[in-house]
């Protein structure tokens, strides 16, 4: 299955788990509160139909709004939040710097894109897996932000997967320079090779040593 594949699945099944773990709620809330449908239709602004395809978990198209009304007439407040569980898709930039990492490798490494961390269900994948004398776990990142969040994010990658070595490739530019500057220290315990010594040892087909930190 391709990324964009597996992300459209995945997104699709938690939309539709949502929703009827939401549906549930709603029809739970308002029967234990002996309110008809028609009540909460006219305190929220809907129609009595919407509000029971909504309890039926067949409103798909039902907007924010539209549920945060809802749950207010019910006395709820609907609460939304976001939680990482795999990596993001990658953008051009991305794509463009991992072809200037692999120029720089020795041909016999065998480089496999989007390899899958962990179990079943775990959306989480190294960008890419170098194979040879030991494995590579490599996640490129073309704009730093949360330094503290992307030094958790490897170390639990390497943790579940088992490789031998991380290497996180970083886009040379202005703003990438500055954090790293302020920052590199920081990063140390987890990727504490710089990118000389970690492409020395790629270019001649060895593991490198470390773990490191790789800017191109």
């Amino acid at each position: 299955m391709s990324t964009v594949q597996r992300v459209q699945t995945q997104g699709t099944l938690n939309a539709q788990r949502l929703q009827q773990r939401l549906a549930t709620e709603l029809r739970d809330a308002r029967l234990g509160a002996a309110v008809s449908q028609e009540s909460i239709g006219r305190a929220s602004g809907l129609s009595q139909s919407h509000i029971s395809r909504i309890e039926l978990a067949q409103a798909p198209g039902a907007t924010v709004l539209e549920l945060a009304r809802q749950c207010a007439a019910l006395g709820l407040r609907l609460d939304m939040r976001t939680f990482p569980i795999g990596s993001p898709v990658r953008d051009a930039g991305q794509l463009r710097l991992l072809e200037r990492f692999r120029r720089q490798l020795h041909d016999r490494w065998r480089w496999a894109s989007e390899v899958l961390v962990g179990t079943h269900g775990d959306l989480r994948a190294w960008d890419v897996l170098l194979a040879g004398p030991g494995t590579v776990g490599v996640d490129a990142e073309t704009r730093l932000y949360d330094l503290q969040a992307l030094q958790r994010r490897v170390e639990a990658k390497a943790r579940d997967s088992g490789v031998d070595r991380i290497v996180l490739l970083v886009a040379e530019t202005r703003h990438n320079g500055r954090v790293l500057r302020e920052h590199r220290e920081a990063l140390r315990s987890t990727l504490p090779a710089d990118t000389a010594e970690v492409l020395g040892a790629l270019r001649r087909r060895e593991l490198p040593p470390r773990s490191g930190l790789v800017v191109l």
